[in-house]
């Protein structure tokens, strides 16, 4: 009796040093949970479909012809530059990203709706391209499961099944028949080769893709260090202090990827152009200056509507804000969707 109580007792205390020893953002029900020291939605909040449906309709999706550029000069410019290294937006969060004689791309969507099956926002622009003219692709880089970002059709539709796929915790399930699928938790790092690391890092988000999965996969942001450069891709995310204590970390960098859409809610949420988990372009403004960036692109807006700001504002938010916070016209930079970059523009 004396022996199975020790046995007991032994097993108990392995239990509460493995709690112990768990990261804050690791849940003992093996969901997951933002950085200590996030904002929280207010639990009194109550969703309503029918009413942001019917707010919905009443955005003006009428766009400048200039916003979106032809397919054909895409691929040119993609082919001329392809030498000396580029960044095009393909649309949303969607970037090809030419490092040397790695070609990255983050979070494809070239779906036509951003939900299951054909339900969900339809997009209101097309890819820049078509999937399937896409340059070949060496690293896939996938930050959570939202429909607008793990894009389910274009998983299995992705013509280089051979690329490097990088993805926060759980997501290595949804890519059958890929190669080289690599899960990493916060602050894990893969090195891609002797020029190219990749780091996942916290963001201020949250996963669900049906009705009872809410945050059992984890979600971030990649660290992308190329040679003596650091981009940081921040897709989804809302503020937090976390950016001050990565800034300091790994700061300073010198361009971040931040979305600037998706962040009214009024009147469902209390408060206009509030969100827990997107930040709106003030707000990216000053978490990239927590994060001690030297250039900041604002992303995920103009292609599809997830909330109720006019669809060009983020934009038009962002340029005027950069001064307050420290940062030049030019150093808040904007795409035009299948604009193509070269990387000598940023760095």
């Amino acid at each position: 009796m004396k022996n199975i109580t020790l046995i007991l007792l032994f097993f108990l205390f392995c239990l509460n040093i493995n709690a112990m020893q768990k990261p804050y953002h690791h849940l003992p029900d093996g969901t997951f949970r933002n950085p200590e020291g996030s904002p929280e939605r207010d639990p009194n909040v109550k969703w309503s479909y029918k009413i942001f449906n019917e707010e919905r309709k009443k955005i003006n999706i009428n766009f400048p012809k200039d916003h979106v550029i032809p397919e054909t000069k895409v691929l040119q410019e993609i082919e001329k530059q392809k030498n000396e290294g580029y960044i095009a937006w393909i649309g949303h969060a969607t970037f090809l990203i030419k490092l040397g004689d790695t070609t990255i791309i983050t979070d494809p969507l070239f779906s036509k709706n951003t939900g299951p099956l054909i339900f969900g926002p339809k997009r209101y622009v097309d890819p820049a391209i078509k999937l399937n003219k896409i340059p070949k692709v060496d690293l896939f880089l996938l930050t959570h499961n939202h429909y607008d970002h793990q894009d389910m059709s274009t998983i299995r539709n992705f013509p280089f099944k051979d690329a490097k796929v990088i993805t926060p915790l759980k997501l290595a399930k949804y890519f059958k028949n890929y190669k080289d699928v690599n899960e990493l938790d916060w602050y894990q790092q893969i090195k891609i080769n002797q020029n190219l690391k990749i780091t996942l890092l916290p963001a201020v988000h949250w996963s669900k893709r049906g009705l009872f999965d809410a945050n059992k996969t984890l979600w971030g942001s990649f660290l992308i260090e190329y040679k003596d450069k650091k981009i940081l891709f921040a897709s989804d995310t809302g503020v937090g202090n976390i950016y001050k204590e990565l800034g300091a970390k790994y700061g300073p960098l010198d361009l971040t990827f931040i979305n600037i859409g998706a962040y009214n809610f009024f009147p469902i949420m209390p408060v206009k152009d509030k969100s827990i988990y997107h930040t709106n372009p003030e707000e990216a403004l000053k978490l990239a200056r927590d994060l001690k960036s030297k250039k900041v692109i604002g992303m995920h807006w103009g292609t599809v509507i997830l909330s109720l700001e006019p669809i060009m504002e983020p934009p038009k938010r962002f340029k005027a804000g950069a001064n307050q916070f420290g940062f030049t016209n030019d150093d808040a930079i904007i795409f035009k969707i299948g604009e193509v970059k070269p990387l000598k523009y940023f760095f």
